[in-house]
């Protein structure tokens, strides 16, 4: 009669800490992010400016204006709380790395080694994901949205958009676009969950592409440009997360999953 096998040491053992030195590591990871998100928004300040930076997020609008137009200010601060809150959302995004090194380093120490393969490459995907969201959305969409637009306009109004109005508008689409090409995230957290396997998303496929158009019908404008130019890409990234899914599953199981898969093969 064999003897029953022991269990595997677990490798967290004996780093456990105390709730206070939890609370203190976390005061500090996130006095590190607040401080690399000031010392950014100081730099960003001297150079270009705010006042630069709201240039250069408000050109696709000013390059399809027609000649001679400007945009305005129909609050007295705004001149100063755009620019800022400008100033303030470029900072963050460009010390987004930082800000997530610190949250992973706080996160890390209590998860285990199949755990961190899983969570570090959703992050760092995630993230870049977004990234290109905005930039797809800041360097395709905004162009051919606006020129759309301007085709429609009576001869007889002269454009004059507002300021405060411009950012909501574009911080809405960079939301749009963002959350949009995390599609994929979506996708893989879903199946490694168990919630879905890879059959039904394939038979979901159909079903996503109208959710797709549907949601871009709510949250863009309401014209062709953008609503495709949002739908097509989910649709298109939700088979890139299909495909994704089947290698992270792979590469992520816990060694209790291998083991059981290694069982399974076993049996006669």
């Amino acid at each position: 009669m064999s003897t029953p096998k022991p269990d595997p040491e677990d490798e967290l053992a004996g780093t456990e800490q105390p709730f206070v030195s939890h609370l203190m590591e976390l005061r500090d990871r996130l006095v590190k992010a607040l401080l690399a998100i000031g010392v950014v928004a100081g730099v960003l300040a001297l150079y270009p400016g705010p006042g630069q930076l709201y240039d250069l997020l408000a050109s696709p609008l000013i390059a399809h204006l027609p000649e001679g137009a400007t945009m305005i200010a129909t609050s007295v601060i705004s001149p100063f709380m755009v620019p800022l809150k400008i100033l303030l959302m470029a900072a963050f995004l460009i010390a987004l790395p930082v800000v997530l090194y610190q949250v992973w380093a706080f996160v890390a120490p209590g998860l285990y080694s199949h755990e961190k393969k899983m969570v570090l490459p959703l992050v760092v995907s995630s993230t870049l994901l977004f990234f290109t969201g905005v930039a797809f959305c800041y360097f395709f969409v905004f162009g051919k949205v606006f020129a759309f637009i301007q085709q429609f306009a009576p001869k007889s109004i002269t454009a004059a958009p507002d300021i405060e109005a411009y950012l909501s508008f574009v911080m809405t689409m960079f939301l749009a676009f963002g959350l949009a090409f995390e599609v994929p995230i979506a996708v893989v957290v879903l199946a490694r969950l168990g919630v879905v396997t890879i059959a039904q998303l394939r038979q979901f496929r159909g079903y996503f592409i109208v959710l797709a158009f549907v949601i871009a019908a709510i949250v863009t404008p309401p014209d062709v440009v953008s609503q495709l130019a949002l739908a097509i890409p989910m649709c298109l990234l939700y088979e890139v997360g299909i495909w994704a899914a089947q290698l992270f599953i792979k590469h992520t199981k816990a060694p209790e999953d291998e083991e059981g898969d290694k069982t399974e093969v076993a049996k006669p």
